[in-house]
């Protein structure tokens, strides 16, 4: 039968290699042997027209074909390899560039409006005094809790601003940024510039197991020598997501330098002026906290600030968390030569937040935030979707949420069960799992 339809054809029978062939119609010039082109030079490369139409031969192995048993049963052979040779590496380099992505992006998203910047500062600050007058006036249990999740997420969105004064993504005046920088940040005692060039040192190294600034992986020695509490303080909720300020005092294991010493190590002899306006700025900050509270007292200020300070940590250590770590896959890290810019903005993930998108700023578009930090976060939707075909399997579209993005406690708890530490040795690397520290699934 198979010679016959070989002659019907117009090929030659080949030799009786393979038991099975099979025929479909394909677009004409794609002749195509187990999905690879047939080249000029192939002894293959046969070309017929059959009824103005073009046929390819397609074999594989093993072959995937159907047959009817006496039964009239169809069954199906098992797959070859050739679905694991499409499989995707996502510690390749990828086929682009980033002038590529950059490219795709309409112009328009990367003009900064400081009008639009300012109004948006303008509806986050009456917000957070109409939830503390509101609070303060009621003043009953039912309220306050509501309260304490409603500012601390509204912190939370302060926070979102200044840091886009930090990229220069709110303006383009540096003095405007630096104002407006230091008011939202002091607010909620951030040292404004201590955090910027620190983060700035973040997103030049992200996805470099050393050299990286914010929630980098340890390395096996490194995690290995720390002390049994200190590993249960960060694999353990709800410590980890308490981390923030401790970190901006002392960094993180295996790092030294804070960010309220202009001598740290984290700055450059010429950044240390600005090191030092933060940290007056962040003392004054702390000294205006103490008056309040022998004015309205250390409970009312507990409430009404204290708590609300305490959440906005939580969604600080909560987003910039999963923006690094937590996806189904195995995300690499970096070392030596295979580092690069773009392969390491390209393991960072977005995360859907639900109703929170818009309150915070939409900084869940984390992916083009981290390769081009200069567009404004109210373009970073618009540009993330004209960059998706470019990046490919390269851009992880992240899983819907419902209003409020409660599925996010459930994949934070599965990467703290999971994501350790990472090989001492090695270009190319992934989380491994310590099983004597926590149950892992």
């Amino acid at each position: 039968m198979a010679k016959w339809v070989l002659s019907e054809c117009g090929i030659r029978p080949l030799p009786r290699i393979y038991s099975h062939c099979s025929f479909r119609p394909n677009k004409p010039s794609n002749l195509h042997i187990n999905s690879v082109p047939l080249t000029a030079a192939s002894p293959l490369r046969s070309v017929i027209r059959f009824r103005e139409k073009t046929w390819g031969l397609k074999v594989s192995v093993p072959l995937k074909v159907q047959f009817v048993d006496d039964e009239g049963e169809e069954r199906r052979e098992e797959e070859g390899t050739s679905s694991e040779r499409d499989e995707f590496d996502p510690g390749a380099p990828p086929p682009f560039k980033l002038s590529d992505i950059r490219a795709a992006i309409p112009k328009h998203c990367w003009v900064k409006d400081p009008w639009k910047s300012m109004s948006y500062v303008v509806r986050d600050v009456a917000v957070v005094f109409a939830l503390a007058a509101t609070a303060a006036f009621f003043n009953n249990l039912f309220v306050w809790p509501l309260y304490w999740l409603a500012q601390g997420t509204m912190f939370w969105a302060l926070f979102v601003l200044g840091h886009d004064c930090g990229h220069g993504s709110f303006s383009n005046n540096p003095k405007l940024n630096s104002v407006v920088g230091h008011i939202l940040h002091s607010s909620i005692l951030v040292p404004y510039h201590g955090w910027r060039i620190s983060h700035r040192t973040h997103h030049q190294n992200h996805g470099h197991v050393e050299n990286d600034e914010s929630w980098h992986p340890l390395s096996e020695k490194i995690y290995k020598n720390l002390e049994k509490a200190t590993k249960m303080l960060r694999f353990t909720l709800p410590f980890p997501m308490l981390a923030y300020p401790f970190y901006l005092w002392s960094r993180s294991p295996g790092k030294s330098g804070s960010h309220f010493d202009p001598n740290s190590d984290l700055f450059v002899q010429n950044e240390r002026k600005d090191v030092i306006t933060s940290t007056v700025c962040w003392t004054a900050m702390a000294a205006l906290l103490v008056c309040l509270s022998f004015v309205m007292g250390p409970v009312q200020l507990l409430k009404l600030y204290g708590i609300p300070y305490w959440m906005f940590v939580m969604w600080l250590d909560l987003v910039t968390y999963l923006h690094h770590h937590g996806h189904e896959d195995k995300l690499p890290w970096y070392r030596g030569e295979e580092w690069s810019y773009l392969r390491g903005g390209l393991t960072t993930l977005d995360r859907d937040y639900g109703w929170i998108n818009n309150i915070h700023h939409d900084i869940g578009t984390h992916v083009i935030h981290h390769l081009f930090p200069q567009i404004p976060h109210y373009n970073l939707i618009e540009a993330t979707e004209a960059a998706k075909p470019v990046l490919g399997k390269y851009y992880r579209e992240p899983k819907g949420s419902s209003p409020l993005p409660f599925h996010l406690l459930g994949v934070l708890i599965r990467s703290l069960k999971k994501d350790h530490y990472v090989s001492d040795d090695g270009d190319v690397v992934y989380y491994q799992t310590d099983p004597t520290l926590i149950k892992a699934p």
